[in-house]
């Protein structure tokens, strides 16, 4: 079983000064602004008052059947569903709750003073909150909606980074990075002259933290890592990384995206800076995502973009801007997809999460003992610590034949340099195969992947 970090209690989500409840009352004296913050402090205090169901014993035959998409068939063949590190399938609940959406309470948010917006306000408002307590946020008002985790690093990148590196500093990622943890911190370092450090990853996939160690010093601004990289499973020890990164003074943003969905995540624990995630990774829908931030960072950190909904007041000759978590939401979010976001947290909530994350190990654990024995299999990342993901070549097969043959089979796996080339240059190949895993797939799916693969090596091999 993975567990990231023990979970906080409910009451520790609120504060006195929380934003969701405590916005300008002098917003433009309008009533519809005023009435939605009444709406969305209710939302906040019925969320932490509320009590659930007892989480059901875990059973992977019914979790299947609450998944619609598994149930149909993919070249005449059942569908194996193993790419769950490019994104998980949905819930029907999740599904019900987008189109509840429009069904039922589609209206702007914030924005007026009708029914059917002070209800979409309500909801809104509590998946922020039900959001805060999945992490354990402090605040609600340090949950920021963005459209991905993509999205929620280049808003650091553009605020933070902008306004805090300079020309000399340096800001530290690693080698296992998945792109968008790259590209916006070498722009912004080509931009103001600052330098930019990539710690090592040693021949099993793990960190070099003696190199981690290294690339830190006093004009270290940033460090930039994923809690999970998405190319090999490896799980980094982030919190000890946290406190070598404070210790020089820097700030920590942990890309989480492939490590909401295997496992608990306390980010008051973990005593990170900032926090990405994207919802389609952890059963959501597409097109959201999650930057949490320490407040008093968020305070002093510039807008990301302009518009309404972000404003505190227009005039021609100077603009004020919300507070938080507002100054950073500029437009109309996408309110269907946040309804969505937080029916999967609900879903994921509904089993016995000890239960549920033992049998994504054995799945793990099964994946590996069946390569070991797969004569001709090389496996990409084998740290002592790992989930949800085997990255493995057939020898002498590329790997965009092999998913395309195991795809022809009803297997449905990702191959190629998965958004990580660095990574992939590192270990001097051109990409993997990557079987990943999520509670709902099998050992009987595993076996159908190692009988397809055995066909596939005779055709290719």
């Amino acid at each position: 079983m993975v567990s990231w970090i023990k979970g906080g209690s409910v009451d520790s989500l609120v504060s006195d000064g929380d934003t969701v409840s405590n916005r300008d009352s002098s917003m433009n004296g309008d009533s519809d602004v005023k009435q939605g913050e009444k709406l969305a402090a209710s939302a906040v205090s019925s969320e932490l008052m509320s009590s659930q169901d007892s989480p059901r014993p875990f059973d992977v035959a019914i979790a299947r059947q609450e998944f619609p998409i598994l149930q149909q068939r993919v070249h005449q063949q059942p569908l194996v569903y193993l790419d769950n590190g490019a994104t998980t399938q949905k819930p029907q609940k999740v599904i019900d709750a987008e189109a509840g959406y429009y069904k039922s309470i589609n209206a702007n948010v914030h924005r007026g003073a009708h029914f059917l917006s002070e209800e979409a306000t309500l909801a809104f408002e509590d998946a922020r909150a039900r959001v805060a307590r999945f992490i354990n946020a402090g605040e609600t008002c340090e949950i920021l909606w963005t459209k991905g985790t993509t999205e929620s690093i280049n808003l650091v990148a553009a605020t933070f980074g902008r306004s805090k590196v300079r020309q000399g500093d340096n800001v530290v990622i690693t080698t296992m990075e998945h792109h968008s943890n790259i590209v916006p911190w070498q722009i912004l370092c080509q931009a103001v002259g600052a330098e930019l450090r990539v710690v090592a990853v040693t021949d099993v996939g793990e960190l070099d933290l003696d190199d981690f160690q290294r690339c830190l010093n006093e004009r270290t601004k940033l460090v930039a890592l994923t809690q999970v990289s998405n190319a090999l499973g490896t799980i980094n020890p982030v919190k000890a990384l946290i406190e070598r990164a404070h210790a020089v003074g820097a700030q920590v943003l942990i890309d989480g995206a492939q490590a909401v969905a295997h496992g608990q995540v306390d980010v008051q624990q973990l005593n990170c800076d900032f926090y990405a995630f994207s919802s389609h990774k952890l059963f959501g829908p597409t097109g959201v995502g999650v930057l949490y931030g320490k407040r008093a960072l968020l305070e002093e950190m510039p807008p990301y973009q302009f518009g309404g909904e972000m404003i505190e007041h227009v005039s021609f000759t100077k603009t004020t801007f919300n507070a938080l978590p507002y100054k950073f939401e500029a437009g109309t979010p996408n309110i269907a997809g946040v309804l969505g976001l937080a029916a999967a947290i609900d879903y994921l909530a509904s089993w016995d999460e000890a239960q549920r994350l033992n049998h994504e190990q054995q799945l793990l654990d099964y994946a590996h003992q069946q390569a070991r024995d797969f004569g001709g299999m090389q496996v990409i990342g084998l740290a002592s610590a790992k989930t949800g993901i085997l990255s493995f070549l057939l020898e002498g097969a590329h790997p965009h034949d092999v998913g395309t043959l195991l795809d022809q089979q009803g297997i449905a796996v990702r191959t190629g340099h998965h958004c990580a080339m660095p990574l992939m240059e590192r270990f001097k190949l051109p990409g993997t195969v990557r079987a990943s895993f999520s509670f709902y797939n099998t050992l009987d799916e595993i076996d159908q992947l190692f009988n397809k693969l055995a066909k596939v090596k005779a055709l290719l091999c």
